[in-house]
C-alpha cells in the first residue's frame, strides 16, 4: 500500500468510574488515535500512553511529539508500506513503543481490510471467543471492594484481579477469598509496588491459594524477580518487564516468571505481541491478554490476539461497560464470561462518528518529510 495521509485524533473518554493503582487514580482515559487512508482502504491503530509518565516514560504529548516529528514521515514518503515493513520504517527512533503499535495497528488494519482478512485470522486465532477475566482497582474499604467483586461476578466474568500495593494487600485478598471460596478465580497485581525486601510479607499471599502474583518488583528488577520467585509458591506472572520476544526470553532463561502478561500497545505491536506468545510457548509458559483500558480499537486486536492457542488463562479483555458508558466502537458484551472475537475485515469494527466527534479533543494531520 502507498499511505496518502494520516490523521492522528487525541480523544478524552471518562470512565465509569475512578481505577486506582499503587500508581494513582485514573478519572477519564486519554488517547491518540491514528488513522491511516490509502487509495482503497482506511485503518484504525490506537496508543495507550496516559495522562503522565507514572506508568511509562510515555505519555500523550511525547506520543503525538514523536508520531509527528519521527515517525510518519518516513511511511508517508514511502512508495510502499505493509505491516511487516512498518517497524523498519520507524527503526531509526529508539523506544516509543506505545507510538510504534499504535501505526501498525493501523497499517495492518488497512492492509487486511484491503484483504478482507481479520485480525484473528492473520494472527493464527484458534477461537471465536475468549474467556474475560476483569481488574479491580484499590477500594476505599473491604466491603466496597466485596461489593465490586460480587458484582463482577454476578455479570459472568471468569476471573478477578485485584491491583495491591503495601497496606491494601493481604486483607482484602483474604476478604475476597473468604467470601468466593476456593473456586474463585483470583490473581492479584501489584504494578512494582514491592521490593525484593517484601519477600517476606509477599509470602504470606500463598495462603490464599492464587493462580499469580503479576509484577511485584521494579519493571527493571528481573533478577529481583528471579530471587522472588525462589521464595515464593504463588507463580509469578511478569508484565512491565516484558518489553520484547528477547526480554521475555531472558526472564524465563534466568526463572523470573511462570507466567507472561502480553499488552500489545505495549511492546510495540500486535506482531511482536505474537513472538512473544511463541517464545512462551515454546518454553512452556502460559501468557494472557492485558489491558490498558483500550477503546473499543485497542479491545477488538487485544480480543483477536487472545484467540491465539497459548493463550490459556483469562485476560483483561473485558465487556466496553466496565470501563466506559459509551465506548467509540460499537461495545463489546459479555456473554456466558467470554467476549465474541471480531470476524470482520481488519479489527472488524470502525468509530462510531458521532462518539468519535464527541469525545475528540485535537485533530491533526502530520506532513511527509
Amino acid at each position: 500500500m502507498r499511505i496518502e495521509r494520516v490523521v492522528l485524533r487525541r480523544v478524552n473518554l471518562p470512565l465509569v468510574s475512578p481505577f486506582r493503582t499503587s500508581l494513582g487514580i485514573e478519572y477519564d482515559k486519554p488517547a491518540v488515535l491514528v488513522q491511516v487512508i490509502t487509495k482503497d482502504s482506511e485503518g484504525w491503530g490506537e496508543s495507550v500512553s496516559g495522562f503522565d509518565a507514572s506508568y511509562s516514560s510515555e505519555y500523550i504529548e511525547s506520543t503525538l511529539d514523536v508520531l509527528q516529528r519521527h515517525l510518519l514521515p518516513p511511511l508517508l514518503a514511502a512508495e510502499q508500506v505493509t505491516a511487516s515493513t512498518v517497524a523498519g520504517l520507524m527503526g531509526g527512533v529508539k523506544g516509543h513503543r506505545m507510538a510504534k503499535a499504535a501505526v501498525e495497528m493501523a497499517v495492518m488494519d488497512a492492509e487486511l481490510r484491503s484483504y478482507g482478512m481479520s485480525f484473528a485470522t492473520s494472527m493464527g486465532a484458534v477461537t471465536d471467543r475468549v474467556a474475560s477475566g476483569v481488574s479491580v482497582g484499590i477500594m476505599d474499604s473491604v466491603p466496597e471492594l466485596l461489593d465490586a467483586v460480587t458484582g463482577y461476578l454476578e455479570q459472568g466474568y471468569q476471573r478477578i484481579k485485584l491491583k495491591i500495593e503495601p497496606g491494601w494487600d493481604l486483607a482484602p485478598v483474604r476478604a475476597v477469598r473468604e467470601r468466593f471460596g476456593d473456586d474463585l478465580v483470583l490473581q492479584v497485581d501489584a504494578n512494582a509496588a514491592y521490593t525484593l525486601g517484601d519477600a517476606r510479607h509477599l509470602a504470606r499471599l500463598d495462603a490464599f491459594d492464587l493462580l499469580l502474583i503479576e509484577q511485584p518488583l521494579d519493571e527493571e528488577d528481573v533478577r529481583g524477580h528471579a530471587e522472588l520467585a525462589r521464595q515464593l509458591v504463588t507463580p509469578i506472572c511478569l508484565d512491565e518487564s516484558i518489553v520484547s520476544a528477547r526480554s521475555a526470553a531472558d526472564a524465563i532463561a534466568l526463572g523470573a516468571c511462570r507466567i507472561v502478561n502480553i499488552k500489545p500497545g505495549r511492546v510495540g505491536g500486535y506482531l511482536e505481541a505474537r513472538r512473544i506468545h511463541d517464545v512462551c510457548a515454546a518454553n512452556g509458559i502460559p501468557v494472557w491478554c492485558g489491558g490498558m483500558l483500550e477503546t473499543g480499537l485497542g479491545r477488538a486486536g487485544n480480543a483477536a490476539l487472545a484467540a491465539l492457542p497459548n493463550f490459556t488463562l483469562p485476560g483483561d479483555v473485558s465487556a466496553s461497560d466496565r470501563y466506559f458508558a459509551t465506548d467509540i466502537t460499537e461495545p463489546f458484551v459479555l456473554r456466558d464470561g467470554c467476549l465474541d472475537v471480531p470476524s470482520g475485515p481488519g479489527l472488524g469494527v470502525s468509530p462510531l462518528p458521532d462518539v468519535l466527534a464527541e469525545v475528540t479533543t485535537a485533530v491533526l494531520e502530520p506532513a511527509a518529510g
